[in-house]
């Protein structure tokens, strides 16, 4: 029940098929109209698995990155399920390896998700993931809008 997406993103507004299983199926779409130079990989394509998500980036900012907020808005089944902010580097003592990257640079990372420990019930979820290069969210350095159809509870 392992799989792998694993994606280089250029296109925008293009929803692409990116995991499935038998438990789950994800798609993405970038929020804006801007090409990007993207790619994610995770593993595994399960809800089912009780280990940590294992993910990979790689992607080109348009912009430095010296200050980076992630906003991420969860919906499951068209409510609004949780929105979820994390300040990731404020220019000093910034512990991740995005932190520092320059425009134009090859940031390549590894990080693991533990929400692969939560118990998602069936249904649908649409997960908006923003990154913001200021505190007040008026500068958007990227946005992602994943769908995430979860086949069967995992209870």
């Amino acid at each position: 029940m392992f799989g792998l997406f694993f994606v280089i993103l250029f296109t925008p507004g293009v929803s692409e098929f990116i995991c499935t299983s038998s438990d789950l199926e994800m798609s993405y779409t970038f929020c804006d109209s801007t090409a990007h130079a993207f790619m994610f990989n995770l593993t595994p394509c399960s809800t089912m698995n009780k280990s940590v998500w294992k993910a990979a980036l790689t992607w080109i900012p348009r912009s430095d990155i010296h200050f980076l907020k992630i906003v991420f808005n969860v919906w499951y089944d068209g409510a609004k399920a949780l929105v979820w902010k994390e300040l990731l580097c404020s220019g000093a003592d910034d512990e991740y390896s995005v932190c520092g990257t320059l425009k134009g640079e090859t940031l390549v990372s590894t990080f693991d998700i533990k929400g692969s420990r939560i118990k998602f019930p069936k249904g649908n979820y649409s997960v908006v993931v923003q990154g913001f290069s200021d505190d007040s969210e008026d500068n958007m350095l990227l946005c992602l809008n994943f769908t995430m159809i979860v086949k069967r509870d995992a209870f």
